[in-house]
């Protein structure tokens, strides 16, 4: 599907069913969400450029990543998507600045896209050119790069509660509890994973952006460029340090694992030699021997099942004492 934007948010669909002879003057941006390959052939034939296949922005070297040809800017960026499912992922987007239009190919739906067009005929000075667009869209991204991170460290806080538990209360989590946690830490860790792998794209993009002869020469990009790096800088070291707390946190779900199935140990070893005098006591008097006095005597069935149960009873209030249980 192709759309183009005009300057003040109006959009126009784009068909191969009817083509156009040409492009509108005041479309300054054309965004392409999962081009088909006669979808392609169209814009490339009315802009005049080549538009990057679905492997092409797969590319992770920067040198096919970032480049000039045909008298166009040609830029890939990897964005975070699916934030808000258990599977989100990274989703290659091209950015092409062809003549004073912004041109982007993408084949998922991240939600900065949704919220710029949303917004698109709201920014101060108005989107007069795809030079504006990016920057303007960039900065969505960093935007909502921001909130994927600030609902990341909720879910995280929540996690945390949720594995060390409320200091008043005494209750034990079983093992399972703990070992469901450690599958939601990692879906957490692959969520910033992904988010840090995406700020490194867009920290390289806006570098090579802030170089451009047309940013350069206009001031308020420009210095949105400056403000947008400094953001992505800021974020990644963010990101970091919520990487950082994810660790912790997984470290500390094995080690109560651990503490649990000691605790679970423990019991076990302590019923064994709560259990083994009686044992012993009853292996004695189990004995067939012919001369036993306590088998002729009239209360030897009671005074064995009493020497059972105080020898039983003996080393458990002595662990108790030792505060072994």
């Amino acid at each position: 599907m192709i759309t183009g934007y005009c300057a003040n948010g109006d959009a126009v669909t784009l068909s191969t069913a009817e083509p156009p002879a040409a492009l509108r003057a005041d479309l300054v941006w054309i965004d392409l969400v999962e081009p088909t390959k006669a979808e392609d052939l169209m814009m490339e034939s009315l802009l005049g450029i080549t538009i990057p296949t679905r492997d092409d922005l797969k590319d992770i070297e920067p040198s096919s990543r970032l480049y000039i040809a045909d008298d166009a800017v040609f830029m890939t960026a990897s964005l975070v998507y699916r934030s808000d499912t258990e599977m989100p992922g990274l989703t290659d987007v091209g950015f092409i600045l062809a003549g004073k239009r912004l041109v982007t190919v993408r084949y998922a739906e991240p939600r900065a896209f949704g919220l710029f067009k949303a917004g698109i005929g709201r920014f101060p000075g108005g989107c007069r050119n795809g030079v504006v667009i990016l920057t303007r869209l960039l900065e969505t991204i960093a935007d909502r790069t921001a909130e994927i991170l600030e609902q990341a460290v909720l879910r995280i806080d929540g996690l945390s509660l949720e594995v060390f538990g409320d200091k008043t209360s005494a209750r034990r989590r079983p093992p399972q509890f703990l070992e469901a946690r450690l599958r939601d830490v990692a879906g957490h860790h692959r969520l910033v994973a992904k988010t840090r792998d995406s700020l490194a794209s867009l920290s390289r993009l806006l570098t090579f952006v802030y170089t451009l002869p047309d940013v350069q020469e206009d001031k308020d990009s420009r210095e949105l460029c400056r403000s947008i790096s400094r953001d992505i800088q800021s974020l990644s070291e963010h990101a970091a340090f919520i990487s950082g707390n994810i660790t912790f946190l997984l470290d500390a779900s094995l080690g109560l694992i651990n503490v649990e199935q000691n605790a679970i140990i423990k019991i076990f070893s302590i019923a064994s030699v709560v259990l083994l005098p009686p044992t012993l006591v009853a292996s004695i008097y189990g004995m067939n021997f012919r001369v036993m006095p306590e088998l002729d005597w009239q209360f030897g069935y009671p005074w064995a099942l009493a020497a059972m149960v105080l020898s039983a009873l003996i080393p458990f209030f002595f662990f108790r004492w030792k505060g072994w249980l």
